[in-house]
């Protein structure tokens, strides 16, 4: 099977905006609608909240979508039993490693910054590994991704056999089939059920046990991953679509925003039709939804017209993304850390963490986790081939002489 390079780029530039959003998250105002990071920079800024809800609402969706990809090319070389092997072994691997090794600095910034726990790495690590703390344990932090993949990977492991049975290609054939206005509004409805049905009785807790309405969510796109796989001509539909596709959405975002930000409370406290009201409401939450889809498909159109190609950055950027994506939270939390209380302004205190963030990534992986035999599986990476790994040995013992 060809090699797709614009879904391989795409998946680098993917995980190189989750990097970017966290980053913005240290900053973005009020602080209160982003939860999630435990420290927050003294110089906040209310105007980062648009362009962090315009990445918000597709960011994680477009990354389960390009995972489902990666099982039906997977598919194609491997058995089933090898494919959930191999996928057991790059998933979960990392997690339980991220989890005893990555992830302790983050618990540990965050006791600290909510005065909970006293200083001390050392120690802290003991109580962070049996559970001690009971706010600051064990846990995966932004590594949550993984577990969701696996489990969402095991199910469709297991619905292969009827998937590719004479009935589930005639329904895989009709999904491919659609066209036009069909393919950017048919695949939203599942997506807005359960914005109707579950996001307000299950918000996202990234915890998987409960979770319904992420584990839906996710759950679909992933499948919209897999349904999509290389089919030329829905490709090429996807590509034909991408300009109308992209004012689509932007239309969507804009509108979806001004319903959201701008006239809520206004609507809420003067509207007094409840049918109005509530025909509101679904709009705002269509158009949520809609805009989720629809900048997808443009993203993909215009990758496939403008990323299918062998960049020379495109093998190195592949491998490094899984280490990266492990590393750089906990490096974040730990240069905003050191860096915050020095107080250098709203211009060289981001900068200084957002460098500090992205050189650590590079040098870890490039200087440790991809010379390391041991390493690379803990950091979801395939072994040195034999030629390759004396190499790296070499090169790594000259580096320490």
């Amino acid at each position: 099977m060809t090699r797709r390079h614009d879904i391989d780029a795409s998946r680098v530039l993917a995980f190189g905006l989750l990097i970017f959003y966290h980053f913005g998250m240290l900053y973005v105002a009020p602080v209160a609608d982003w939860h999630g990071m435990p420290l927050h920079s003294h110089y906040l800024a209310t105007w980062l909240q648009y362009p962090m809800l315009f990445v918000n609402r597709w960011r994680l969706e477009l990354l389960f979508m390009i995972s489902g990809l990666a099982i039906h090319f997977m598919r194609g070389r491997t058995g089933l039993t090898g494919l959930a092997w191999k996928r057991t072994w790059r998933l979960l691997v990392p997690l339980i490693f991220g989890m005893l090794a990555v992830i302790p600095i983050q618990s540990y910034v965050a006791g600290l910054t909510d005065r909970m726990i006293a200083p001390g790495f050392g120690a802290f690590l003991v109580h962070y590994w049996t559970h001690g703390y009971k706010d600051y344990g064990l846990n995966w932090a932004h590594l949550w991704y993984l577990p969701y993949l696996w489990v969402y990977t095991m199910l469709l492991l297991a619905l292969l056999p009827a998937l590719e049975s004479r009935i589930g290609q005639r329904l895989r054939a009709s999904c491919l089939k659609l066209r036009g206005a069909s393919l950017l509004v048919h695949p939203v409805l599942p997506l807005f059920a359960y914005g109707m049905l579950l996001s307000w009785r299950y918000p996202e807790t990234h915890a998987l046990v409960g979770d319904w309405y992420a584990l839906a969510l996710y759950a679909t796109m992933f499948f919209y991953g897999y349904l999509l796989g290389t089919d030329a001509a829905l490709w090429a539909e996807l590509a034909r679509l991408r300009r109308r596709s992209l004012a689509t959405a932007l239309g969507c975002f804009a509108l979806y925003l001004f319903l959201d930000k701008f006239t809520g409370q206004y609507i809420d406290s003067t509207i007094h039709n409840y049918a109005v009201l509530v025909a509101l409401k679904l709009l705002n939450v269509w158009l949520r939804y809609s805009y989720t889809w629809i900048a997808i498909t443009a993203l993909l159109g215009w990758g496939h017209a403008l990323l299918n190609r062998p960049f020379r950055w495109l093998p190195y950027a592949r491998e490094a993304v899984y280490p990266w994506y492990i590393l750089h939270q906990s490096l974040l939390l730990f240069f905003a850390w050191r860096v915050m209380p020095l107080h250098l302004g709203p211009v060289a205190e981001p900068l200084l963490i957002l460098l500090g963030t992205v050189v650590g990534c590079a040098v870890l992986h490039e200087c440790l986790i991809r010379r390391m035999h041991w390493l690379r599986p803990l950091f979801g990476l395939n072994p040195l081939p034999e030629g390759k790994l004396s190499e790296a040995t070499a090169m790594l013992a000259a580096g320490m002489k």
